[in-house]
């Protein structure tokens, strides 16, 4: 078991629905030490790509998606989900269905922080069905750019988004996927990697 299902395994808890809470250590509270962790672990996975960029979609990627541009030494942009005054000028927009939040949001990015010539690694918490990478990704294609890769802390194995994003081509590396999980038992399994 890696540092990440072990973290998962001692404090994560399982809720109704297909729904995993790691808000004590991942996207509520947040464990330092297990981010800088989490960011160095993509760093070494995709340390011989062209990165020069890491994208992640606002809020609970952001501190994952830091923790790697840092052991990068690049910028990180974040998807953002609605408009502000400050977010102006010519923009990327797609669209993306919230597996947790069961609703639809237009994620954004400013065209001025995105370009033909990038090299991008997507991060992210959680991959579900996939419907957010998706939209990171066609806001990858619409600026010209290179997805070079994709880090994802958990994966639900037993939901469809990592097929259909390993189908796509790309390289995608999940830290912990989780095969199958039980509400009324606790019980976490981990798909030996």
């Amino acid at each position: 078991m890696n540092f990440l299902e072990e973290r998962i395994k001692k404090e994560g808890t399982v809720k109704e629905g297909n729904i995993l809470k790691v808000d004590t250590f991942l996207n509520h509270q947040m464990d330092i030490d297990l981010l800088k962790q989490i960011g160095e672990e993509f760093h070494k996975r995709f340390e011989k790509k062209p990165i020069t960029k890491i994208l992640t979609i606002e809020a609970s990627g952001i501190a994952i998606a830091y923790a790697t541009a840092q052991c990068f030494n690049v910028p990180l942009v974040f998807a953002k989900k609605s408009q502000s005054i400050n977010l102006d000028g010519d923009m990327y927009v797609s669209e993306v269905e919230s597996f947790t939040h069961k609703i639809k949001n237009k994620v954004i990015v400013s065209k001025s922080v995105m370009s033909p010539t990038d090299h991008v690694l997507i991060v992210d918490d959680f991959l579900a069905n996939g419907a957010a990478l998706q939209g990171l990704i066609g806001i990858v294609q619409s600026a010209g750019a290179t997805v070079d890769g994709i880090g994802i802390a958990i994966e639900k194995g037993f939901q469809p988004g990592g097929v259909t994003i390993r189908n796509l081509g790309y390289q995608l590396e999940s830290l912990a996927i989780v095969d199958s999980m039980d509400a009324a038992t606790g019980e976490i399994v981990f798909r030996k990697q």
